[in-house]
This record gives structure tokens, sequence and C-alpha cells, in this order.
């Protein structure tokens, strides 16, 4: 009885530690394996890139998964705020190159301008500009992870 309850306690613990990682597999929400790539970067190397994320994440995922554009419209703001501070804060030397620079005060500027385009109330091109914007976020993170190569996988 007591082996049983140790391995249900274990299962539990490793379920719910799985859950709330959001990481299946080596596998991050975007289907992409990071998990060898991660090792040599530390977790808080780029942490304007990972707080970029997380607001890409709340705001990008709801279109994706149930066309919902509102998360979108309500983060538009603060999207911008986080590309403009990404784009001013030091960048980790892996990726301090001008490259990567201009990806990020692209970035900033198209942040600036989906602000504008969700106050134009036209959701054909919101949708457009956030998928755009997860896209133009994906191609910097993947200069840190993947090293600069063009590989764009979805």
């Amino acid at each position: 009885m007591k082996m049983r309850i140790l391995l249900f306690s274990t299962l539990l613990a490793a379920g719910v530690l799985g859950a709330c990682s959001g990481k299946k597999d080596g596998h991050d929400e975007h289907g992409h394996d990071h998990e060898h790539e991660h090792a040599a970067v530390s977790k808080d190397e780029w942490k304007e890139m990972d707080d970029f994320h997380l607001l890409m994440a709340d705001a990008f995922h709801p279109y994706k998964d149930n066309k919902d554009l509102e998360p979108a419209k309500a983060k538009a703001a603060e999207l911008a705020a986080a590309a403009e501070k990404w784009a001013n804060a030091p960048l980790p030397e892996k990726v301090n190159n001008e490259e990567v620079k201009s990806k990020l005060q692209q970035l900033k500027t198209a942040t600036a301008s989906f602000v504008e385009t969700v106050k134009s109330g036209d959701d054909t091109k919101i949708a457009d500009e956030l998928t755009s914007l997860h896209d133009q976020f994906h191609e910097i993170q993947e200069v840190l992870y993947v090293g600069g190569h063009d590989e764009h996988h979805h």
C-alpha cells in the first residue's frame, strides 16, 4: 500500500511540475526543441527576451488556438513597451551584433505600429500584424538558441 501511495505521489508531483513548466519532451509551447540549446544559455541571460516572450505567448496563443484577438488587443501597449525595453537593453555577447540590433529595432517599430493598428479596429490587419510580430520574435529568439541560422520552423 505504501508503495502505491509513493508511486502515486511521485507521478502526481511529476505531472504537476511538467504541467507548470510549459514543456513537453524538451519542446516549448511552439513545438521547438531547445532543450540542448538552453544548456549553453543561462535562464537570466536575456531577461528582456523572456519578458517579451511571456507577453507574446499571452497575446498570440488565444488567437492561434481560438481566433481570439482580445488578449492581443489588450496587451498591445505592453508588447510595445516590452519591445522598446528589449531593444534598449544590453545584449548577451553571443547575439551582440548589428543583425540582432536591427531585428530588435524592427520589432520595436512593428509593435508600436501594432498599437495603432489595434486602435483601427481592423481585425484582419490586427491578426496579420500579430502573426508577423510572433514570427519576428522567433527570428530573434532563434539567433540566441540556434546561433543565427535561418532555420525557422513552426
